[in-house]
């Protein structure tokens, strides 16, 4: 059901084609049953400030293990936003993509899923598919190459030890989910999935341990297909398990892939702690290509940096600029701030204030680069800082499943 969607805007700073979406969301109260009044509302605010979300879909306060969560944005306007919901711990059964095969998993959380139009103010709830969505990491979204406003949401569901995998899909075309077979190219390891990213009209599944799994569904005959990550830089199976995205990224930037790594430095023996930035050619490629690094002794010695007053530690990861793949961005105690990989150079730095979590549980999962469409991109922005931290004060030990998106992968 399609709702009203409203874009806050005071008054307008610098204009600026992109913004950093903080990927929890503000509740900002309970859904109206009547349907008035807007649901949607964010104040967009320039880079490296972080703009939120603020929806009335959600029902209840959002929790360390029950929160809304962008789980994609796309240039096109589309964002793709997942509530998880408390409920009865229950048991739910899996038809697995072979023949006569079924497993079961145990949940204490609904999932609601909707996708969400800025260039159209509206919000439309996605319907429950027949059979669960297994894992909310799994799911991405891509706008059709067609336009029109139609675009499809889809989770790949592989078996792993298997070779097949099952893609659930819902399009606007077609108006409910689908569920067709695929071959899976990959040998048996379990998945750490972090995020999809849509680009050139695939979506690409991200592995931060090991690499990219890709899909056109608008190809005549779609396929998956795999991209490792470069040569060295593969993790063991479970290796860096709940932290790769602290220090790991992979995202989209003057139209290529790019993949930023830190982990490697942290290993033992990986040398001096650095910053290295990615390239994949171009979709069709398996090979990346070093385009930029930087030790973080010499960022440090920047004068910029300096005058800044921060810190010489090693910050963790939040994302890569979308335009420009030589600016990298870093979270570092309360500050969000810029560097310039190649020139070796402080760029900027602010108060970030995401709603969650708190700022020594950052990773690059709470931040996503939105490219606006023209609508929104043309000076429709509005100041505003976010105090989730003034309301932190007391101190928060984060468990293993706080703030993690919920789900598995099915292996033999």
């Amino acid at each position: 059901m399609a709702r009203p969607l409203s874009w806050s805007a005071p008054r307008p700073p610098p204009t600026s084609s992109w913004v950093i979406l903080g990927s929890i969301a503000r509740v900002s109260g309970q859904a109206d049953e009547d349907g008035r009044g807007p649901h949607i509302s964010i104040a967009l605010t320039a880079p490296p400030r972080v703009s939120i979300l603020s929806p009335r879909v959600f029902p209840e306060p959002a929790t360390p293990q029950h929160f809304p969560f962008v789980l994609a944005a796309d240039p096109s306007g589309l964002l793709l936003l997942q509530a998880n919901l408390a409920c009865p711990r229950h048991r739910e059964d899996i038809e697995l993509p072979v023949p006569d095969r079924w497993a079961y998993c145990w949940r204490s959380s609904k999932s609601r899923y909707f996708v969400l139009d800025a260039t159209t103010a509206s919000a439309f709830h996605l319907p429950d598919p027949r059979r669960p969505i297994l894992h909310q990491a799994m799911l991405g979204l891509l706008a059709s190459p067609e336009g029109g406003g139609h675009y499809m949401v889809a989770e790949l569901q592989p078996f792993i030890g298997g070779d097949a995998a099952t893609l659930l899909c819902f399009s606007t075309e077609v108006g409910e989910w689908v569920y067709k077979p695929m071959d899976y190219p990959l040998p048996r390891r379990q998945l750490a999935p972090s995020c999809v990213v849509s680009h050139h009209g695939r979506l690409w599944w991200v592995d931060l341990s090991w690499g990219l799994i890709t899909w056109d569904p608008f190809a005549d005959k779609p396929v998956l297909a795999f991209v490792p990550f470069p040569p060295g830089t593969v993790l063991e199976c479970n290796e860096g398990f709940g932290i790769t995205d602290r220090y790991r990224h992979v995202g989209v930037s003057d139209g290529k892939l790019r993949f930023v790594d830190t982990y490697m430095s942290r290993r033992e023996g990986g040398g001096a702690p650095t910053v290295s930035v990615w390239t994949l050619a171009d979709p069709d490629s398996t090979e990346w290509t070093l385009e930029h690094e930087a030790t973080f002794a010499d960022i440090w010695a920047d004068k910029s940096y300096k005058a800044a007053k921060l810190p010489k530690e090693i910050p963790v990861l939040a994302l890569i600029h979308p335009e420009n793949p030589c600016v990298v961005y870093f979270f570092l105690e309360r500050q969000l701030f810029g560097v310039d990989v190649r020139a070796r150079k402080f760029v900027h730095c602010k108060v970030y204030g995401l709603v969650a979590p708190p700022s020594w549980y950052v990773a690059s999962r709470f931040v996503r680069a939105w490219v606006l469409p023209p609508a929104l991109s043309s000076g429709n922005w509005s100041y505003g800082m976010n105090w989730a931290e003034s309301v932190n004060e007391r101190p928060y030990q984060p468990s293993r499943g706080d703030y993690f998106l919920g789900g598995f992968t099915i292996q033999t």
